[in-house]
């Protein structure tokens, strides 16, 4: 049987070089478009990397802004906490001081207390050695509590104080003098308050609260008073009413002094009903707040005898019969040397 022979394996043949012929060929095409896109790619990057910058500058341009506004800011809470620091230093002071004088006010009151505790034993003593030496039926004499006709019994004491204009411009010196006046007949009391004739305060702190009555409260009261002109209508009863609402009360013996010229408004009759009910009588029939009244006669001075004058006139004379007080006219404006 005959070999069939081998064929030989040519490796170099026409198809492998096909091969290789259409590799290079891509490879040189790939290399031309890479060349030819590389231009436009750069450029399209080179576009955005300068739109991103211009996008950090114009951040930074704000940042730089909204920095001023806080370093602003900052600088006004800065002076703002100085500010606060500074009032609590000042508060703190005046807290000082007030506990000293509350300190220095608890012992003069201790000192007071003392002196209260050893005049009650020396009253005491004295007591006993009159009835030793006079015997034991002997009774001090009775005298009234009252002064030209006023009655001085009470421990607390309110001004009412027509402040308008044409007291103040016509009366205010002798209305100065007639307060001092007052004022001495009641040594010592245990509160003071001064209200105009609409019920405002004189003293702001001291609003619907006893002052204490010192010396030196004394002397505020009249310095001030020579200055004080708040707003008035011309009608003693709000400021009456104010005073009975505020501070009557079924412990206390209150005495009210209201200084005025005229009535200007209002029912006089309903004035007084509302009185008798808010300043109601004790068992014994006595009413607890006194109602004292002293006319100035300034719408006289001015020629005339005004209707006014007459209803202020009839008003308190009524109110003080009722309230258990006294009710003085004087006739001038001009304070007696």
């Amino acid at each position: 049987m005959r070999r069939r022979r081998r064929r030989g394996i040519d490796i170099f043949n026409l198809s492998f070089l096909d091969v290789v012929s259409c590799g290079f060929g891509a490879i040189i095409l790939l290399l031309v478009i890479v060349k030819i896109a590389e231009p436009s790619v750069i450029e399209k990057l080179s576009l955005d990397l300068t739109g991103l910058v211009q996008k950090l500058e114009w951040e930074r341009h704000q940042l730089r802004g909204e920095t001023v506004v806080l370093n602003r800011d900052l600088s006004e809470r800065q002076q703002q906490l100085s500010a606060v620091k500074e009032k609590l230093a000042r508060l703190k002071g005046d807290l000082s001081a007030v506990r000293g004088e509350f300190a220095s006010t608890r012992n003069t009151l201790e000192a007071q207390t003392i002196i209260a505790s050893q005049l009650d034993t020396a009253r005491q003593q004295l007591s006993e050695e009159t009835r030793r030496l006079l015997g034991a039926g002997y009774r001090r004499p009775r005298t009234d509590a009252t002064i030209g006709g006023v009655p001085v019994d009470s421990e607390y004491v309110v001004f009412i104080i027509d402040t308008s204009g044409s007291m103040q411009q016509n009366a205010w010196p002798l209305v100065l003098k007639k307060v001092k006046e007052v004022l001495r007949i009641y040594p010592q009391v245990k509160g003071i308050q001064v209200l105009n004739d609409m019920g405002d305060y004189m003293f702001s702190q001291y609003q619907g609260r006893w002052i204490p009555d010192t010396p030196a409260r004394r002397r505020a009261i009249v310095q001030r008073l020579a200055g004080w002109a708040p707003f008035s209508n011309s009608s003693p009863v709000e400021g009456i009413e104010a005073a009975i609402r505020r501070f009557f009360a079924s412990d206390k013996r209150i005495s009210l002094y209201v200084f005025g010229d005229d009535f200007a408004r209002g029912s006089i009759q309903q004035v007084v009903d509302t009185v008798a009910r808010l300043n109601r009588a004790d068992g014994s029939g006595r009413r607890r707040v006194r109602i004292h009244a002293i006319g100035f006669p300034v719408l006289f001075a001015q020629g005339g005898l005004s209707a006014n004058v007459v209803r202020f006139a009839a008003l308190m004379r009524k109110l003080a019969e009722d309230n258990g007080g006294s009710f003085v006219g004087l006739n001038s404006v001009r304070p007696s040397p």
